[in-house]
């Protein structure tokens, strides 16, 4: 019998519709914890969830039996679900419809999971937008600008 071997990190990026609340940065942790724990529901198995008030990054071993867009989809609806029974301020949270995701090699697993935990520090200097324009230039993804920040 054959075996099937993998291991894809994948490091998935989505951000909050426009019209949303931002995630204040006391419910940070909580929120980060409860995506990574959807991740694992999925198969998947979470390294980092990281982020700052108005998107989330993920790094995730994929699991063989599971796509990219279901897992998106799973941890999209039920934290959203979940963020708004936080709070009574997170009552029209909804996260934005689309979002990005990209291969990480092993041998930046490392550097990427830096980059996720350094979130905080990262975003007193760069914007949410360039951060988002610069990994899709890194990976060659092409796309029309009109349409890349829209709910």
């Amino acid at each position: 019998m054959a075996q099937s071997l993998c291991k894809i990190y994948l490091h998935i990026i989505f951000h909050i519709k426009t019209s949303s609340p931002k995630i204040q940065e006391e419910h940070l942790d909580r929120v980060h914890s409860y995506i990574g724990q959807l991740v694992n529901t999925t198969g998947c198995l979470v390294v980092q969830v990281g982020g700052f008030s108005d998107h989330v990054h993920i790094l995730c071993l994929q699991s063989r039996n599971e796509t990219v867009s279901h897992l998106v989809e799973e941890v999209k609806r039920n934290s959203s679900r979940w963020i708004k029974a936080l709070s009574p301020q997170y009552e029209q949270f909804a996260w934005q419809g689309g979002y990005a995701a990209f291969s990480v090699s092993q041998s930046v697993v490392d550097k990427t999971l830096a980059y996720i935990k350094g979130q905080k520090e990262h975003h007193q200097k760069h914007s949410f937008q360039d951060e988002y324009l610069q990994f899709l230039k890194l990976y060659n993804i092409s796309y029309d600008e009109r349409y890349v920040f829209t709910d």
